[in-house]
């Protein structure tokens, strides 16, 4: 069957830029990428806590809070950083700063001036600017509070990034991106969505499951609907799925490959049936 006339298709993430604004960087690496950023005299890096890999010599670093970063008491009591790192070149010739991704993700950079001067990214994105960047972490306003304890606060908790500068995001896996047209219609699971721009219609989709699927599962339970115009910047591995997999690994033993699993329930089931039954023989006697 054809696709719809207005439909476009899926391709690689392409950085656009002005040509009378590009700042000189390089992204370094596959999966858990550094971004090497040169500066010129004076000129400085905005950048989240921790993320500083390498920096030449005439690099001046220090911990403080700027306003490019607001942060509520709510955030903060969700674990966002109330402070950033400022990296400013102090010599008289060009630095460099490396950046590193804070896991195995991979580093877009983002011309704000292309989008519109305005961009929403998923939460904690965001990962350095240059120049004019203003980031505000927000919660969708649209979504009642029963909504976000259904669908984890972690879903609708996105950072908004504004101004005309230069910013770089982490996203998971393989990236991709789909400019809708006006009207055009496409859903997709919550946390593949790595970006995308304000115009897009952003509805929620709470698919009902059987209590099984939500206990055990909950995979795919609640989805987007996105309506264009815009653009949307999908990833193929989002943290929080990588981080599920690897923790049910460790805590959920399969049972064929751990027969001891099974040994261990039964030691302790009869070490609890031989407490219980010695408790009620005492308190007959």
């Amino acid at each position: 069957m054809a696709a719809p006339f207005f439909s476009t298709p899926f391709q690689p993430y392409v950085y656009q830029s002005q040509e009378d604004t590009v700042t000189p960087f390089q992204i370094l690496g596959g999966e858990a990428q550094v971004v090497q950023i040169m500066l010129k005299p004076q000129e400085k890096v905005i950048a989240k806590p921790g993320s500083m890999c390498y920096m030449s010599g005439s690099i001046e670093m220090e911990n403080t809070y700027t306003p490019e970063q607001e942060v509520g008491v709510v955030q903060w009591v969700l674990g966002k950083s109330v402070s950033s790192v400022l990296l400013r070149n102090t010599g008289q010739t060009d630095g460099f700063v490396g950046i590193a991704a804070p896991s195995l993700a991979r580093i877009l950079p983002m011309d704000l001036a292309m989008f519109g001067g305005d961009i929403l990214c998923q939460p904690d994105a965001f990962l350095c600017s240059v120049h004019d960047v203003k980031v505000v972490n927000s919660v969708y306003q649209r979504h009642r509070a029963r909504n976000i304890a259904a669908a984890g606060a972690e879903v609708f908790l996105r950072q908004r990034l504004s101004g005309q500068g230069l910013a770089f995001i982490t996203a998971g896996g393989s990236v991709v991106q789909k400019n809708l047209e006006v009207g055009e219609v496409l859903t997709i699971d919550v946390s593949c969505i790595a970006a995308l721009t304000p115009p897009i219609n952003f509805r929620i989709n709470y698919h009902a499951a059987p209590v099984r699927r939500a206990v055990f599962g909950g995979d795919n339970v609640v989805t987007a609907t996105l309506t264009g115009p815009g653009i949307v910047f999908i990833q193929s591995l989002p943290f929080h799925r990588l981080s599920q997999r690897i923790a049910r690994s460790v805590t959920s033993p399969n049972m064929r490959e751990n027969p001891r699993f099974l040994v261990q329930i039964g030691l302790f089931l009869f070490l609890a049936y031989v407490v219980i039954a010695s408790s009620l023989i005492l308190t007959e006697m």
